[in-house]
């Protein structure tokens, strides 16, 4: 999340952008954090891969198993963050925040809404992230402030139904706790290295936080995808999921 509007620091570098890197001139504003970006799609290319193995290693469940997750939404959802984020810090257009921040709150109602169907026993339904996507589109384009608020809402609740996840299911313990850990410690950097804190340094040539918080976000969602898609084998029969 973030506005892409640029902000002053007491530092003879000049203008530099949220994510405390210099602006500069050109079609990559932000070059450090544009290019960092691709972390997001290298990861959408890693859950395509992941999810293929996993298609073709399913075998008969212990304790549960996994349904057809939505690997192929969640791949795109993921490379869309990393395609949006470069908007963002290179050519920064006036739908920037729309580009860079609705894959972002997308991907974060599809882990919400796989969560809870899986804790409810209930089955997957695509419209239940994608409906409230399109109703939140015209709040992030048209009211930045709140855009940003509504999907730092849906983040802590993304969150808690992980972590409440993880607790009633042992086999996805693992797998949330790498995630939590990837997203919190970008979080932190992030939060450090914003202007007036301590890790902030226009001046560096290659340390920015921002493209620290891209590599370590991306990691963290490319990790989750393990968890998707699980169901405890009291819900019913596992479809048969033909191998590609």
């Amino acid at each position: 999340m973030g506005t892409g509007i640029p902000v002053t620091v007491p530092d003879p570098v000049g203008e530099v952008g949220p994510g405390c890197e210099p602006l500069a001139e050109g079609f990559l504003r932000e070059p450090v954090s544009t290019w960092s970006s691709l972390a997001f799609v290298v990861a959408g290319v890693v859950v395509v891969v992941l999810a293929r193995r996993r298609r073709q290693a399913l075998g008969t469940p212990v304790e549960g198993g996994f349904d057809e997750p939505p690997s192929a939404a969640y791949a795109a959802l993921v490379a869309g963050i990393g395609v949006g984020s470069v908007v963002q810090h290179g050519p920064n257009p006036i739908w920037a925040d729309l580009a860079h921040d609705l894959p972002l709150l997308a991907t974060l109602l599809l882990i919400t809404a796989d969560a809870v169907a899986d804790l409810a026993g209930r089955a997957r339904s695509w419209w239940w992230w994608v409906v409230p996507t399109v109703a939140i589109a015209p709040v992030i384009h048209f009211w930045p402030r709140a855009g940003d608020l509504t999907q730092g809402g849906v983040a802590v609740v993304t969150v808690l139904i992980s972590l409440v996840r993880a607790w009633r299911r042992p086999p996805l313990r693992r797998t949330i706790r790498w995630t939590v850990v990837l997203l919190a410690t970008g979080g932190i950097v992030e939060i450090l290295s914003s202007p007036g804190w301590p890790l902030c340094d226009p001046s560096s040539r290659w340390w920015f936080g921002h493209a620290a918080w891209h590599v370590l976000i991306a990691a963290g969602l490319a990790v989750l995808a393990g968890a998707l898609g699980w169901r405890e084998a009291s819900v019913g029969p596992r479809p048969r999921v033909p191998a590609s």
